[in-house]
């Protein structure tokens, strides 16, 4: 008798045997239901801004140790992370709006009854209410929404069309791992603004469910997907590192505080500091993609090229 193998058994990688997709979703689905929040209702946005609480930890501010941070006094301190965190809002949700038309595309030809696609409908609905909690908090902070350029907008438009679904994930990861690395260190700190921290704590327990599912279904993708989209995933995913990266500084924030633009940008690009941010928060997503063979070839020159590998 002829036994065929489960799809556990015949995909392995090199973290080691496959779990279930649905089983896998299923749990997703389990933590959802427990550990999912209305940013409406759980976070008091009729409080007033705390005075001299700045919007963002300063360490992860673009211009800490830098020359120009040296000679700014405290209230400029803060003001640049008040905009400094309305540029990471709307990068987020830029990000978001790129993420869930993705995860559309992803379930569009697969069971409509599966715990692999319910979860990815619930993570949508996630990235839905986290849209609009980053906007809410744009607009309590004052600051201004800040678009990403024309350039990245309009890159990012054509990376939605001809993105292959592994290259996809890759993305995603790439989206919230690095901000996610950022917010765990933002919530718990008392220097900062209560609602900020309230924000990045709730988008910290979804995101985990997020990455979750991401991981587990790039590791699927790069062991079944055919040599060439593999390939070209390694090249997408090394082109979105680069856009992703000088997305992650908004120029125009250095306008609204009172600084040289140009001198701004310069310090930054030459702060060890800075690079040294960028790349902790990358490492843990850099080691993952590296083990699956994603960091290879064109695409790893490109990590490299963005400041967020080593």
């Amino acid at each position: 008798m002829t036994t065929v193998p489960t799809e556990r058994a015949a995909l392995r990688d090199a973290l080691g045997l496959l779990k279930d997709r649905e089983q896998i979703a299923e749990r997703l689905l389990e933590s959802s239901a427990k550990h999912s929040f209305d940013p409406d209702k759980e976070l008091d946005w009729e409080a007033p801004l705390v005075e001299g609480k700045y919007y963002w930890p300063p360490e992860l501010l673009s211009l800490y140790g830098t020359p120009l941070w040296r000679k700014m006094g405290e209230e400029q301190r803060i003001d640049l992370s008040r905009h400094e965190a309305a540029a990471l809002g709307s990068l987020g949700v830029w990000f978001e709006i790129i993420l869930m038309q993705l995860l559309v595309r992803h379930i569009y030809d697969k069971s409509l009854t599966s715990n692999h696609v319910r979860y990815a409908l619930t993570e949508i609905a996630d990235e839905c209410r986290h849209s609009m909690m980053f906007a809410r908090m744009i607009q309590k902070s004052g600051a201004p929404a800040y678009p990403v350029s024309r350039v990245n907008h309009n890159l990012a438009r054509v990376l939605k069309t001809i993105s292959t679904t592994p290259g996809s994930f890759a993305c995603t990861l790439l989206g919230e791992e690095i901000l996610d690395w950022m917010q765990r260190l933002t919530f718990p700190d008392e220097r900062v603004q209560p609602l900020i921290r309230g924000v990045t704590r709730i988008h910290v327990i979804e995101e985990a469910r997020h990455v979750r599912y991401a991981r587990e279904e790039l590791r699927r993708q790069m062991l079944t997907a055919p040599r060439w989209e593999q390939e070209l995933t390694r090249i997408s995913c090394g082109e979105a590192a680069r856009v992703f990266s000088l997305a992650f500084v908004n120029p125009a924030v250095y306008d609204h505080v009172g600084l040289d633009r140009r001198e701004a940008v310069a310090q930054v690009r030459a702060s060890g500091h800075r690079r040294e941010v960028m790349q902790s928060g990358a490492k843990r997503l850099t080691d993952f993609l590296d083990d699956i063979g994603v960091l290879r070839g064109v695409g790893r020159k490109l990590w490299q090229s963005s400041g967020l590998l080593a």
